[in-house]
């Protein structure tokens, strides 16, 4: 515990954290996730396109009472999909040379996910936090990482950096959990002093992109053979800026002038 006398206690954020895993493959994981779910007070429990049965006999013995979570779990196409109502996106990725956003270790990636909007206290009104793991075998791919706001890398030994799922979900929320309670007594620990905009869910900023893309490839910008590859790099610098609403509302409306302006084809 730390010394002194403590400030006065705060309400952490009432935003439910989604916990995401993407093409689990392993029934045992799925179960297991569940039951850490149920221990760290997690109720959103989401699974993109799982290549197991999660509702299985040995997913349901592994989950212990973390079986209604398994129940209720939310089942999506693709990640996209499964965080397009989300602001704040955290991936687990134990690749070190990825150059979509910036990889972090939990102590400083973890607390992004709990911290509050300016000018609204610790309440905030739209999205929410999602923390994502990706395959067993082979983690995230760079288009899925894009989409996230943090890379977050558990620290291993280098003669075997490889983490199981369900032990890497297990290590991410008992730190996550930490956090919140430093939020609860008064001590925030690793968050900022300055509040940044809450960043756009994800579906906004999805949707603009998408507005752009088509723009960019009406006035030759853009190559159908090279777009993805020059949209990627796009989506990243955004990520790294974490732009807000208000500012995604900002450009997609210029996106749009711009396409009005090119369609009249007046000199």
């Amino acid at each position: 515990m730390s010394g002194g006398v403590p400030g006065p206690a705060r309400t952490p954020p009432s935003r439910p954290l989604a916990l995401v895993l993407v093409e689990p493959a392993g029934p045992l994981n799925v179960g297991s996730v569940a039951r850490l779910c149920a221990n760290f007070g997690v109720r959103d429990l989401r699974l993109v396109a799982p290549r197991c049965d999660h509702l299985s006999e040995e997913s349901r013995r592994m989950a212990v009472h973390g079986g209604a979570l398994l129940e209720q779990a939310g089942l999506y196409p693709d990640l996209a999909a499964a965080i397009a109502d989300r602001t704040r996106v955290v991936a687990a990725s134990g690749r070190v040379d990825s150059e979509a956003v910036p990889i972090m270790g939990p102590a400083d990636a973890l607390p992004w996910l709990l911290e509050p909007a300016p000018g609204s206290g610790w309440e905030v009104s739209s999205g929410g936090p999602a923390l994502v793991f990706g395959r067993e075998n082979r983690g995230l791919s760079t288009d899925e990482l894009l989409q996230a706001g943090r890379i977050v890398r558990l620290g291993t030994d280098d003669g075997y950096p490889s983490l199981n799922l369900s032990h890497a979900v297990a290590i991410s929320l008992h730190a996550l959990h930490g956090f919140q309670q430093g939020l609860e007594q008064g001590h925030p620990g690793g968050s900022p002093a300055v509040a940044w905009p809450e960043p756009a869910e994800r579906n906004v900023l999805e949707a603009a992109l998408a507005d752009a893309e088509e723009l960019l490839l009406e006035v030759g910008f853009l190559l159908p053979h090279t777009a993805h590859a020059r949209m990627a790099k796009l989506r990243a610098l955004l990520q790294r800026g974490q732009i807000s609403s208000d500012e995604v509302a900002l450009v997609r409306g210029m996106v749009r002038q711009l396409r009005w302006a090119s369609q009249r084809r007046t000199p």
